[in-house]
């Protein structure tokens, strides 16, 4: 069996992967709060963790990994979204609006991952169908002496842990020194956390035994994973931003509530997104959501391409000439592959999948082989990526047929060579050139082929 080894962030090292249980490897990722399109950097653990996935069902079997990916739908920023519908004049109840914006949102998460070639995972719970779980567990902290109630609000008694930090690499009197925290009456420490929180009339609740009420962030994740994964779980995934404090208080939380487990044992963060080199910013006009890519014409395969173009232990640089050399390396290998039947994937791609998801790697191996024209090969192995697929293809057809266009150029380059006058030939090979097409012209005859940019309109009155 091949050997996977994954950066752990909990250790600080590569390690052998060994599942807990080889039969159901299980893997969770903290998904979407659901108030809005998912912008690019959301993007960027979907694809970092579906190519985990698809690796693990490789290696594993298809029906023994499962993949849990939550959705946040009880939030803050999902209320006052709805809030704002409402003073806007949307009419229904505040709960109707809610629930409308998280259905609508949930949709476009779904049609815009899907574009990008990922696969759904084996659960998408949503945070609203396991609150009953959430109170329990913050039942059994409170028991254990962790979390206390005060005034309405639940909150962990961060000391009572005295692994906290370990993940982040912090200790918690640095924290208080160098963060912005909350301070309330309600708190005995500053760096204590909301597990519960109160909920007047006019925000939605659930009935608790602290009074009407809703979960913090937090322990929504702790709560959904036990319920779904069990006590102890493989590996937990996410976006470096959530290592703290997101990630280390569901470690407090779900270790205080079973200390005979482990909860997750090896932990993977994806790097931050940056675009053209500046992170990605409204002020700076260089923030855009997937959604908006798709409908400039950038298409979903070239997005998770350009993703995989650096390992997800590094910040990605998302720029517009990447996607246009992905664009080219897509239309051609899909072009070599167009009617092969795929083979099975190359051992070094898999390798270089199997040292910490090294996809820079694989697409080098997979350069390889397109090098060495095992279009077969070529298929099965980017098909491991999630790339070539062919329900993703539809984008690199070209929409014309080229064939004429490339008898007339072979036509001209005959004339030329008889009248020693190549400035048709010129001529013409510039239009194509302009039209997105990319020529290559041998001993052999000419061919012509979609590039980057191709654009049919502009071949009218070239033949």
């Amino acid at each position: 069996m091949v050997t996977i080894r994954l950066h752990n962030a909990r250790t600080r090292m590569k390690e052998v992967f060994v599942p807990i249980d080889p039969d159901n490897v299980r893997i969770y990722v903290c998904g979407p709060t659901v108030y809005d399109r998912a912008h690019l950097g959301n993007a960027r653990p979907v694809v970092v963790f579906d190519t985990l996935f698809r690796l693990l069902r490789h290696v594993h079997g298809a029906d023994h990994v499962t993949y849990v990916r939550n959705f946040t739908d009880v939030d803050d920023k999902i209320n006052a979204t709805a809030l704002a519908r409402k003073e806007a004049g949307a009419a229904g109840t505040l709960e109707a609006l809610i629930a409308e914006r998280t259905e609508e949102t949930i949709r476009w998460y779904h049609e815009d991952m899907d574009a990008l070639g990922a696969l759904r995972p084996t659960h998408e719970p949503r945070a609203t169908a396991y609150v009953g779980q959430m109170i329990a567990m913050i039942e059994v902290l409170i028991e254990k002496g962790h979390a206390y109630a005060r005034d309405g609000h639940v909150l962990f008694r961060v000391r009572s842990f005295a692994a906290y930090g370990r993940l982040s690499g912090r200790s918690v009197d640095d924290m208080i020194a160098g963060a912005r925290v909350e301070v309330a009456p309600f708190k005995e420490d500053p760096m204590d956390f909301v597990l519960w929180k109160p909920s007047d009339a006019s925000l939605p609740g659930w009935e608790s035994p602290w009074g009407r009420g809703r979960p913090g962030w937090h322990i929504e994740c702790s709560a959904m994973s036990l319920a779904l994964l069990g006590a102890s779980f493989d590996i937990h995934g996410g976006g470096i931003d959530l290592q703290f404090p997101h990630h280390e208080n569901e470690v407090a939380q779900s270790c205080c509530a079973h200390p005979e487990a482990e909860f997750a044992r090896v932990w993977m963060h994806n790097e931050m997104l940056q675009v053209e080199g500046k992170k990605m910013s409204k002020s700076l006009g260089n923030f855009f959501t997937v959604r908006d890519l798709l409908e400039k014409g950038v298409p979903g395969e070239v997005i998770r391409f350009v993703f995989l173009g650096t390992h997800y232990g590094r910040p990605m640089d998302w720029t517009a000439e990447k996607a246009a050399q992905a664009e080219g390396t897509l239309r051609k290998w899909r072009g070599m592959v167009k009617g092969v039947a795929p083979s099975v994937p190359s051992d070094a791609v898999v390798a270089a999948l199997a040292d910490d998801l090294n996809t820079a790697g694989a697409i080098a191996e997979l350069h390889a082989l397109a090098a060495g024209g095992d279009a077969a090969g070529l298929k099965a192995s980017a098909g491991l990526m999630g790339l070539l697929l062919d329900d993703m293809g539809a984008w690199a057809e070209a929409g014309v047929d080229l064939a004429p266009y490339a008898a007339k150029l072979s036509a001209l380059r005959e004339a030329a060579m008889a009248a020693k006058d190549f400035a048709p030939v010129d001529a013409m090979k510039a239009a194509l050139v302009a039209a997105g097409v990319e020529v290559r012209m041998s001993k052999a005859g000419v061919e012509l082929l979609p590039g980057p940019g191709f654009d049919a309109a502009k071949l009218e009155g070239l033949v």
